[in-house]
């Protein structure tokens, strides 16, 4: 089974803590990882900097379609940034966890 890093970008830290309990309470993610970021982008043809938290869950290629789906659904922003990573390696026991974790 393939694993992946899948992130996203929120405008509070109770947004990217409610994502995180949510996704992870639905046994979408093994994890989530919040980091507090500073995003530069344009929108509606301006230049935007805003200060964000980014959020990466841990997780599996074929839960994927269900993570996507709970961020649009949970999502506060009109085009929520979504990315996905494959993880290419990562340690057996880590990835058995991942893996039993998303079932």
């Amino acid at each position: 089974m393939k694993l992946l890093a899948v992130s996203t970008t929120v405008a509070t830290l109770d947004d990217a803590r409610a994502l995180a309990t949510s996704l992870v309470e639905r046994r979408l993610a093994a994890c989530a990882e919040i980091t507090a970021i500073e995003s530069f982008y344009t929108w509606k043809g301006e230049l935007a900097n805003d200060h964000e938290f980014r959020v990466v869950f841990k997780t599996t290629e074929e839960r994927y379609p269900a993570v996507e789906a709970a961020i649009g659904e949970l999502h506060e922003y009109q085009l929520p940034a979504l990315d996905a990573v494959l993880i290419e390696r990562a340690s057996d026991p880590y990835a058995r966890w991942v893996e039993e974790s998303c079932r």
